[in-house]
């Protein structure tokens, strides 16, 4: 799922004029996946819970499966959308939460450190990779094959879920509909908010964008999706105390424990998705490396990650999984400062290396406790439900780390490239009053050549395009950092917002792995 979205993203021109579409109906696509999987994340894990986890892996498995075979043979927009964005979504929303359940009922509790590390690492590399894969399969055969693989992939996943250890589905359970619209309607409205954000703005209304009582949507938007979400918790607690079906128990997220670990993983997927976000920008669009050349160059993180979110684990078991996470967010906090002091102009790909290690040791740090410690801190037979929230609250700091990046950076960029060609004698004064003008809702994070063609188009004369190329070139610096700074910020801030994370795994037993009969282990 994480190697798919990355490949859709590096693929999108290729996409869209392979289905005859545009460039935003692609993006609209990506936006609709990303809605369907996290709006119905809650509802996935309790539909485990009524069926049985490894039934609602495999039956998520089926539906994802035919989602990727539509897409790879679909002929238009339409098609993808209701392949890729729809049927693929609607499966990794029964995918991910079992995931999560599956890992709780087949490892004990001194074992689900490595496995859910595993995991996340599986992930990460994957988005690495994403570029990689995505960018040689688009340039020497087609996308579709990405999606045609995938078909493959998943009838061996469904082979293999025969060796799962399962937990009955409890058949007397009913789906409470009113509760999942309520959770569907308030993640969508966030996340899609939150996704518009740098199209729209967040507050003040970019030019040429939607105006509601002379504020951006995107405000609006959030408003009523935590004003649904307040809605949700409402009818849950009533639900409960009338005996009556609920989809997520409220008084859950009174666990001190597992809300501290929900709070780490919404710090951990913010900087995570502003990492994955800026750096690939900067290999990109500002040294104008190729999509395969910026995934190699994004494996030492992913490879670092491994490392730790297996090696801790192993090797350190019994280490305080408060430790650990502060030192992974101290980890990535360094990485990404010293990234942002390294970059300057005329810099090459070689500078992100030793950064992206250490930011790779940090999350796989991160990875190799929070899982455990958020299932772990309720009795087994509730990681449906933790499921459910932990992966909503995952896309939801996926999303505010990519706006909150992309935000600061443009915000930057625009600010550093005005004051830049207002300063250079090189740009008469006319063509910076058309740029103050024209440029006030943003300037564009494009390359050297892509200016520099859009400069000659206009008519500009080359001594004053190559002025305008230079201060760009600096601006875009400036931008980067500042993204990566705010990162930066946001891991020292974790740092102390990890003390909710207890000093022992919860319920800690010995490290082993489950047999299908054998007693689940305590509740914390």
């Amino acid at each position: 799922m994480a190697l798919d979205s990355s490949v859709m993203n590096v693929s999108i021109a290729t996409v869209a004029a392979d289905l005859g579409t545009t460039v935003i109906g692609i993006q609209s696509a990506i936006t609709f996946y990303t809605l369907v999987m996290s709006s119905l994340m809650i509802t996935g894990g309790k539909i485990g819970e009524i069926l049985g986890r490894k039934r609602a892996f495999a039956i998520g498995c089926v539906i994802y499966g035919t989602g990727s075979l539509t897409t790879a043979l679909s002929p238009d927009l339409t098609v993808l959308l209701i392949g890729w964005s729809v049927l693929e979504g609607v499966g990794a929303a029964l995918i991910m939460p079992a995931i999560v359940a599956l890992i709780a009922s087949n490892f004990d509790r001194g074992a689900r450190p490595r496995a859910y590390g595993l995991v996340a690492a599986a992930g990460a590399i994957a988005v690495a990779l994403g570029p990689l894969i995505g960018g040689t399969l688009t340039t020497y055969a087609s996308w579709r094959w990405v999606f045609a693989g995938e078909v493959l992939i998943v009838g061996a996943i469904l082979v293999l879920t025969r060796r799962m250890a399962d937990v009955p589905g409890d058949r007397s359970a009913r789906l409470d509909l009113v509760g999942t619209a309520l959770s569907a309607l308030g993640l969508g409205l966030i996340v899609f908010g939150t996704i518009r954000s740098g199209t729209w703005g967040f507050v003040n209304p970019k030019p040429d964008a939607p105006d509601w009582l002379g504020l951006s949507p995107v405000i609006w938007l959030i408003l009523a999706g935590g004003l649904a979400l307040l809605g949700f918790t409402a009818w849950e607690r009533r639900q409960r105390d009338a005996g009556r079906p609920i989809l997520f128990d409220p008084a859950l997220l009174r666990n001190d424990v597992l809300r501290g670990g929900l709070v780490s993983f919404l710090f951990q997927y913010v900087v995570l998705a502003g990492t994955f976000f800026t750096v690939p920008l900067f290999l990109s669009v500002a040294l104008g490396l190729s999509a395969v050349e910026t995934g190699v160059r994004m494996l030492p993180l992913s490879l670092a990650l491994l490392a730790t979110a297996l090696g801790i684990p192993k090797l350190l078991p019994a280490m305080s999984p408060r430790l650990v996470v502060r030192a992974g967010f101290l980890s990535i906090c360094v990485g990404v400062v010293w990234l942002a002091a390294a970059l300057e102009l005329g810099t090459g790909p070689e500078v992100i290396t030793w950064p992206m290690i250490l930011a790779g040791l940090g999350i796989g740090a991160l990875a190799s406790q929070l899982g455990s410690v958020t299932v772990s801190s309720v009795p087994d037979e509730r990681s449906d439900e933790v499921g459910g929230v932990q992966n909503s609250v995952m896309f939801l700091g996926s999303s505010i780390g990519t706006a909150l990046a992309g935000a600061v950076l443009i915000a930057t960029l625009t600010t550093s490239f005005l004051a830049g060609v207002r300063d250079d004698p090189a740009v008469p004064d006319d063509l910076v009053t058309q740029a103050e003008a024209e440029l006030t809702g943003g300037v564009p994070f494009v390359s050297d050549d892509q200016l520099a063609a859009a400069l000659d188009g206009a008519g500009v004369a080359a001594d004053v395009a190559d002025a305008i190329v230079a201060d760009n070139a600096a601006a875009r610096i400036d931008g980067l950092r500042s993204a990566l700074a705010l990162l930066a910020l946001i891991a020292m801030v974790a740092l102390f917002a990890a003390r909710g994370i207890p000093n022992r795994q919860p319920g800690a037993a010995p490290s082993g792995r489950h047999r299908p009969g054998d007693p689940t282990p305590p509740a914390a």
